[in-house]
């Protein structure tokens, strides 16, 4: 159940980062990565288990890069390190 909760919810971030415009390079290539991170995690090419250290990591230095700009987004990405935080990640 929790597992189905994260994809949903990485789908939403997803859903975000696609709708998030960028206004300076550093704030692309951190969109850039993680679309491709959570792409990859979404279709199901990779397992969660096999990607969740690596992918924590990167979602908990990025959450704070977008609050103040984009507070829909960094609660969302919360939200995923929440999820992955109840499922032991």
């Amino acid at each position: 159940m929790e597992k189905q909760r994260l994809r949903e919810l990485l789908e939403q971030l997803h859903e975000e980062l696609e709708k998030t415009e960028t206004v300076d390079q550093s704030t692309g290539e951190v969109l850039t990565d993680l679309k491709q991170d959570i792409s990859r995690l979404v279709q199901d090419e990779t397992s969660i288990e096999d990607e969740q250290e690596g992918l924590t990591e990167r979602l908990n230095d990025v959450v704070g890069h977008f609050e103040e700009d984009h507070p829909k987004l960094s609660m969302v990405i919360q939200h995923v390190l929440d999820s992955l935080a109840r499922m032991g990640f």
